[in-house]
């Protein structure tokens, strides 16, 4: 089956009793045994639940893996994920990260013995001169979050598998539709699908897809025992937003190319940052390894904080708003909204500026989009 048609059948085909069309929700918290030694699949629905079970189906097609597991939020995928290393253990990120990953790396699970190095992830170099003995793994978010920086994924495979490192790939922002990682040797796939994957701001969730039965059962272990897994009605919310992923991330490149055209343009804007731009320092590597650029960006306004907080708080159809990858058009700043728990040094010390604002464009109309903008911007 093409990708599209994957959204929408995958997983689906759960009632063999009544033939719905659309994946029930399965909200029993338990499920009688034929016997004391035999069941039929499920037990308890921390362990296992036929909904989420279609969600994981779907997803792990999707990406390309064998096996994929559902969790209440994207930092608890995240949470899976960092059960794979011990106390000692060394991992690499990016010093640009979504802030609420960067805080529980930094302030969580250091305190844990875990030690982790924020690098400038575009550059391969910096990976390199940051590992050491004890590395173990290696975190990477593709585009970057706000700055829309580009990790060449198979590079940076390339490195992980000299010194037998797993690689983690934060794909939230691109959507299997757009990046798979897998295809570039990475051994980790984990989203918030309360983005785009889910795509209607109705929900919050995530999940950790798996291509090898290692991580498979090791994945699967830590989110039953540490009881993180996602429940059944928000899989059935991810599982119907999901059958639309691909025209929906059609609709939101559409608004995002041409919102990106408008803002480059503008007086009032110093810089955009987007990889769809030829001169953008990822724009190649962003070629070969996604079949799209997204629709996120961020831009710097020129002049001070008040600029930014009169185009702020200046939009219609833009809401002010943490989150992304919905239907309806989001305006964030980074400052004190997603990177809030960052310290000002280090978001300076990424490129964050206390005038750049992230845009996650929707589906709207581009017209009444940049209408909107040219309106805040002044």
């Amino acid at each position: 089956m093409k990708f599209e048609t994957r959204c929408v059948h995958t997983g689906v085909d759960k009632d063999a009793t009544y033939l719905s069309a659309t994946t029930p929700i399965y909200t029993s918290s338990t499920f009688r045994w034929d016997d004391s030694e035999t069941n039929r699949g499920f037990d308890y629905t921390r362990s296992g639940n036929p909904t989420r079970q279609a969600l994981e189906e779907n997803i792990a097609s999707l990406e390309g893996g064998i096996d994929c597991k559902a969790t209440a939020t994207g930092m608890a995928a995240v949470t899976a994920t960092m059960q794979l290393f011990k106390p000692g253990d060394h991992i690499i990120a990016g010093d640009d990260i979504y802030g609420g990953t960067y805080r529980l790396f930094h302030q969580c699970y250091s305190r844990f013995g875990i030690d982790f190095s924020f690098v400038k992830m575009s550059n391969p170099d910096s990976i390199k001169e940051a590992i050491r003995p004890e590395t173990k793994g290696i975190w990477i978010e593709t585009p970057s979050n706000p700055l829309m920086n580009i990790t060449d994924l198979q590079a940076v495979s390339d490195i992980a598998k000299e010194i037998n490192a797993i690689t983690i790939a934060d794909n939230t922002f691109m959507s299997p539709y757009l990046q798979r990682p897998f295809e570039n040797g990475i051994d980790i796939v984990m989203h918030s699908t309360t983005k785009y994957l889910n795509g209607h701001s109705d929900v919050v969730g995530g999940c950790v897809v798996t291509r090898t039965d290692e991580h498979k059962e090791r994945i699967a272990f830590h989110v039953n025992a540490l009881g993180i897994s996602c429940s059944p009605f928000d899989a059935w919310l991810v599982l119907r937003g999901v059958k639309t992923l691909g025209p929906r991330m059609e609709a939101h490149q559409r608004a995002a190319t041409a919102i990106a055209d408008f803002l480059v343009n503008h007086p009032k804007v110093e810089k955009v940052y987007y990889p769809g731009f030829a001169d953008h320092p990822g724009h190649e590597i962003a070629r070969r390894q996604q079949s799209g650029f997204g629709a996120m960006m961020s831009f710097d306004v020129k002049g001070t904080r008040a600029d930014a907080d009169k185009v702020l708080t200046g939009t219609k159809f833009f809401q002010l708003a943490e989150s992304l990858g919905g239907v309806e058009s989001l305006i964030a700043y980074p400052e004190t909204m997603s990177h809030a728990s960052i310290s000002e040094e280090a978001r300076r010390e990424a490129g964050i500026k206390e005038t750049t604002i992230r845009l996650s464009c929707g589906i709207e109309h581009p017209d009444d989009l940049i209408t909107d903008l040219e309106a805040a911007l002044g």
